[in-house]
């Protein structure tokens, strides 16, 4: 498995970064998809970059310690769920964000690697974060 992790703290109570982060189809879009839809827990995300373009679609789930989780049910990697953790830190709030994946490399062939994807992902998260701040006033 790779994983991707990206922490940010924020000068915001955990209660307002968790109300931001409820509106998961908003929050899901701050991360600059092509296109996100949510209904219930299910949810659907495209997205092009580089020299390919991704469909996922993804399941919220509960997963111990963490605000928000959600994981692949079909799309490109063998396996991928993704956890935002949400803790208290001195008047802020640290969120911390991990991806962990494993690619079916019948599926992706030379296109992408462990490496791109990374990249990608981390670009992904670290808008999120930046949509956090604008939704919670910073």
């Amino acid at each position: 498995m790779d994983s991707v992790s990206v922490t940010r703290t924020f000068d915001a109570p955990p209660d307002q970064i968790r109300e931001a982060m409820a509106d998961v189809e908003r929050f899901m879009e701050g991360a600059g998809f092509d296109a996100v839809d949510v209904d219930g827990d299910a949810m659907r995300i495209e997205n092009g970059f580089s020299i390919a373009a991704i469909e996922l679609s993804l399941r919220l789930v509960d997963r111990e310690g963490a605000e928000l989780a959600y994981e692949q049910v079909d799309g490109i990697f063998d396996e991928m769920w993704t956890t935002y953790e949400v803790t208290a830190q001195n008047g802020g709030t640290r969120v911390t964000a991990t991806t962990e994946f494993s690619l079916d490399v019948a599926v992706i062939g030379s296109l992408l690697d462990a490496t791109v994807i990374k990249r990608q992902r981390r670009r992904e998260l670290d808008a999120q974060f930046d949509w956090l701040e604008t939704e919670t006033g910073e």
